[in-house]
C-alpha cells in the first residue's frame, strides 16, 4: 500500500475531476458518520435506558460523553492536522471512530459505554475538521471548490435528517447495539479508501499549540457539564457537583487571563470584539443547544411517556428532521441576496414558535400538535446553521476567516454538549420535585417536559434578539471599524474553517 508521500495531488483540470470526486465521496463519507452518529443515538437512548435500567443522569452521559470529547478536541484536531500532516490525522481518526464504534456496541453497562464513546468522539473530532480542510486543499479551482462545498456542506443536513429513522430501524430490526455496529465497516472501508487516495499535506506555518488553553477548555466544558447533570440527582449542594462547577469557573477565569496574553492562543478572545462575531458564537450555542435538547427530551417523550418504538418515534421526528434538511439550502440562498441578519432573526422565531406548542405538553397531545411543533423547530434549526459562520467572520479580514470559522464551529459543539446537560437536567429536577422518578409516571414526566420548552423558547427569543441587534449593517460596521487596522495576521497555515458545518 502507498505511504502518504507517494498518493500524489489530483492534476487540475478535467484529467484529475474523478479523483478529487473520490476524495469528496472519502470526506463526506467520514462527515456523514458523525453527524448521523449525533442523532442516530437518540433514539436508542430509551431502549439503552431500558437494557441497563439506567436513569436519566446516565443517559445524558451516553449522549453527552461524545459531544463533551468532540467540543473540547475539535479546534486541537484540526491544528494538528495542519502540524503532523492532514491526511495521517484523517486516518487516524477514521480509525478510532471504527475501533470505538465496535467497543460500543460490546459496552456491558452504562459505565463502560460513556468511556467508548469518548473514544468514539477522539476519532470523531478529527474528521469534521480535517475534511473539510483535505477537501479546501484538492479543489484549487474556485467555481469547482463551491460546489464541492456545497456538496460536502448538504452531508450535514442529510445526516441530520437520516439520523433518527436510521436508528428507528436498526433499533426495531436488531437491537441498540447496531447503531454501532453500522460505523465499523464503513469507517474501515474509508479508511482503506483515504489511504489509497488521499493526498498528505501540511501546513507552511502551523498555529503554535497552546496547552495551557486547552486544559482550561477542558476543565471548563467538562466541569459544567457534570454540574448541570449530576446536580438534579445528587443534589446542588453535593461537594462532588460544586467542586465541578466551581473548577468549571475557575477555569473560565483562568482562560480570560492566560488567552489574552498568548500570541497565538486557542481560543481568539480579542474577535468577540466584533459585535457579529460575538453573535454568531451566542447564536450558536442557544440553537444548538436547544436543538440537542429537543432530540433528547422528545425521544424520551415519544418512546416513554407515548409508549412509541424506536421505528416509531424516528418516523414521528421526520416533520423536523425533513424540515432541517430542506430549509438549510434555503438560507444559503437568503444569506447570499439579504445577508445572514433575517434567516438567523427567522429561525430564533421559529424555535420560539415551535416551542410554544409544547408548552402544554401531556401524553395525550394530539400528534398534529407535535408536527406543528416538530416543523417550526425544524425551520428554526435549518435557518439557523448556514448563517452562523457567515456572521462570524463578517467584517473581518480574510486571513482570519478560518480562525473565526473554527470558535464558530466549536460554539455548536459547546450548544450541543450543554443542550443534553442542560435540558435533561431541567426534566429531571421537575421529575423529581412532584415526587416521581424520571420515566418512571408518564404524566409527571410529561409535566416536567415544560421546563425543558419555556428554556428552549427563551434560546430562540434570545438567539433572534442578538442577531437582530449584531448580525445587521451596526454589527457589520462596527467590526469593519475594529479591523480597519488589524492585528499581526494569522500564521498562513491555519486551517480555513476548522471544524465548520456548514
Amino acid at each position: 500500500m502507498r505511504s502518504a508521500r507517494q498518493v500524489p495531488f489530483p492534476p487540475p483540470g478535467p484529467e484529475g475531476r474523478r479523483r478529487r470526486l473520490l476524495v469528496l465521496v472519502i470526506c463526506s463519507v467520514s462527515l456523514f458518520m458523525t453527524y448521523v452518529d449525533s442523532t442516530v443515538l437518540n433514539v436508542a437512548l430509551p431502549t439503552i435506558g431500558r437494557a441497563f435500567r439506567a436513569d436519566v443522569a446516565s443517559l445524558q452521559w451516553v449522549a453527552d460523553a461524545y459531544l463533551l470529547v468532540l467540543a473540547t478536541l475539535l479546534m486541537l484536531s484540526g491544528a494538528v492536522a495542519d502540524r503532523i500532516g492532514r491526511r495521517r490525522v484523517f486516518t487516524t481518526g477514521l480509525l478510532l471512530f471504527s475501533l470505538g464504534s465496535l467497543l460500543c456496541s460490546l459496552a456491558p453497562g452504562t459505565g463502560l459505554l460513556v468511556a467508548f464513546r469518548m473514544l468514539q468522539a477522539l476519532g470523531g473530532c478529527m474528521l469534521t475538521p480535517v475534511s473539510l480542510s483535505i477537501v479546501r486543499q484538492v479543489y484549487t479551482d474556485p467555481a469547482e471548490r463551491a460546489r464541492a462545498l456545497g456538496i460536502w456542506s448538504a452531508v450535514f443536513g442529510l445526516g441530520v435528517a437520516s439520523g433518527p429513522i436510521i436508528g428507528g430501524l436498526l433499533v426495531a430490526a436488531v437491537g441498540w447495539r447496531s447503531v454501532f455496529w453500522v460505523n465499523v465497516p464503513v469507517g474501515v472501508a474509508a479508511w482503506a479508501a483515504a489511504r489509497r487516495f488521499v493526498p498528505e499535506s501540511k501546513a507552511p506555518r502551523p498555529r503554535r499549540p497552546d496547552p495551557v488553553g486547552q486544559v482550561l477548555a477542558m476543565v471548563l466544558l467538562g466541569g459544567l457539564t457534570f454540574g448541570l447533570i449530576e446536580g438534579p440527582d445528587s443534589g446542588w449542594l453535593h461537594p462532588a457537583v460544586l467542586g465541578a462547577l466551581a473548577a468549571a469557573g475557575v477555569a473560565l477565569v483562568g482562560l480570560v487571563v492566560v488567552e489574552g496574553r498568548q500570541l497565538e492562543p486557542l481560543v481568539e478572545l480579542r474577535f468577540f470584539r466584533s459585535p457579529p462575531f460575538s453573535a454568531a458564537n451566542a447564536v450558536a450555542i442557544l440553537g444548538f443547544l436547544a436543538l440537542s435538547g429537543f432530540l433528547f427530551v422528545t425521544t424520551l417523550y415519544l418512546q416513554e411517556v407515548r409508549g412509541d418504538s424506536a421505528l416509531l418515534a424516528g418516523v414521528s421526528l421526520l416533520p423536523a428532521t425533513t424540515v432541517i434538511a430542506a430549509s438549510s439550502p434555503v438560507a444559503g440562498r437568503l444569506v447570499a441576496r439579504l445577508g445572514p441578519r433575517l434567516p438567523l432573526v427567522l429561525s430564533g422565531l421559529g424555535l420560539a414558535a415551535g416551542a410554544a406548542l409544547l408548552l402544554d405538553l401531556t401524553p395525550t397531545t394530539p400528534y398534529l400538535q407535535l408536527a406543528g411543533a416538530y416543523v417550526l423547530l425544524g425551520l428554526g434549526f435549518g435557518l439557523m446553521n448556514p448563517p452562523i459562520t457567515n456572521t462570524a467572520v463578517s467584517g473581518m479580514p480574510p486571513e482570519q476567516a478560518g480562525v473565526a470559522s473554527a470558535i464558530a464551529s466549536s460554539s455548536r459543539q459547546v450548544g450541543n454538549v450543554l443542550g443534553v446537560a442542560v435540558m435533561g437536567g431541567l426534566v429531571s429536577t421537575a421529575a423529581f420535585a412532584s415526587g416521581h422518578l424520571p420515566v418512571a409516571d408518564r404524566a409527571s414526566f410529561a409535566a416536567a417536559t415544560h421546563l425543558a420548552w419555556w428554556a428552549t423558547v427563551a434560546c430562540g427569543l434570545g438567539a433572534a434578539a442578538i442577531a437582530g441587534v449584531c448580525a445587521g449593517p451596526w454589527g457589520q460596521r462596527r467590526a469593519r471599524a475594529i479591523y480597519q487596522d488589524p492585528p499581526s495576521p494569522e500564521p498562513a497555515g491555519v486551517t480555513l474553517g476548522a471544524g465548520a458545518e456548514p
